[in-house]
């Protein structure tokens, strides 16, 4: 089965494009390939769309003969390599890449999107949405490439980040948003759609999860409340307490022992409904407030006279 990122990769080379976008997104590639030298070009390709994209877009805006060999590699996995080489009109070729490398800050937001595609189809990769985490990123050997790739997403309000590795540099961003953003930007409107309801799923998922623990936090806060407000009634009854008590607190005290594991909300509305006391929860909570500083006063005497 196909990788999420060639999906993408196949979806973006079927794009039409105009004569400069197909100039931004060929030089692109060829500028981060690094198989490449003045005096012939040749590009190592792995997906057979994009081979056939760059081996098109070769031919229509340079006419060049292009030599393809295709390999079959056995290491590790079986996998398919499509080698294009061409020698010839390789100054005005690499002019045009140089060119482009220098201004393409300046150029139109058509066309700098275009250069990203070449350098995604080049050096680039998303992580499957259904994998744990959201991931995107560029892969590039020099470090003036990462920042002209970094400068090109911010300038697109991506917040993009470089981090230097043991060989190379990676241009990456985390954010499932601007993923998605990104992904849009390509044209990829099949992998945008899979993206997004997957990413819809994982997020109604985490929804769904945070609510638990949060019903269930509140649950175990509730047994505690509970737990607590009834070690106090005990330590009335115990210490001869319940004398000093009013009526309506006594009510209330009644009905937590007859119904221990009951919310506050919930013995208020019982005891509204079973007498004449209309009570709130917070009326509950009052009269447990009581309780509990009535029962720290006399804890705190004996510790004075003891």
């Amino acid at each position: 089965m196909a990788s999420f990122t060639t999906q993408i990769k196949d979806e973006i080379t079927k794009i039409e494009t105009n004569r400069l976008e197909s100039l931004s997104e060929l030089c692109a590639y060829i500028m981060f390939t690094d198989r490449s030298n003045e005096e012939k070009i040749s590009l190592f390709i792995e997906n057979a769309s994009v081979a056939r994209r760059m081996f098109n877009l070769l031919k229509r805006l340079y006419g060049v003969n292009i030599r393809l060999t295709i390999r079959t590699q056995k290491k590790f996995k079986m996998k398919t390599i499509y080698i294009l080489e061409v020698s010839e009109k390789c100054d005005l070729i690499w002019s045009d890449v140089i060119d482009m490398a220098h201004n393409i800050l300046n150029y139109s937001d058509e066309e700098r999107i275009s250069f990203l595609k070449g350098a995604f189809l080049e050096c680039g990769s998303i992580n499957d949405p259904k994998k744990n985490k959201y991931h995107l990123e560029f892969l590039l050997d020099k470090e003036e490439y990462a920042k002209l790739i970094n400068q090109l997403l911010i300038g697109f309000s991506f917040s993009s980040k470089i981090l230097k590795r043991d060989k190379g540099y990676m241009v990456y961003i985390k954010a499932s948003e601007e993923i998605s953003d990104f992904i849009k930007m390509l044209g990829a409107i099949n992998a945008l759609f899979y993206y997004e309801d997957i990413r819809i799923y994982r997020d109604h998922k985490n929804m769904v999860n945070r609510l638990n623990n949060c019903e269930q936090a509140n649950v175990e806060k509730s047994m505690r409340t509970c737990l607590e407000q009834i070690d106090n009634i005990h330590y009335l009854q115990d210490n001869d307490l319940l004398s000093l008590i009013d009526e309506k607190t006594q009510l209330v005290i009644d009905y937590r022992l007859k119904y221990p594991e009951t919310t506050m909300n919930e013995l208020a509305q019982i005891i509204s409904l079973e007498t004449d006391y209309k009570i709130t929860k917070s009326g509950v909570n009052h009269h447990f407030r009581k309780i509990k500083e009535l029962v720290t006063r006399h804890r705190d005497s004996k510790i004075k006279n003891d």
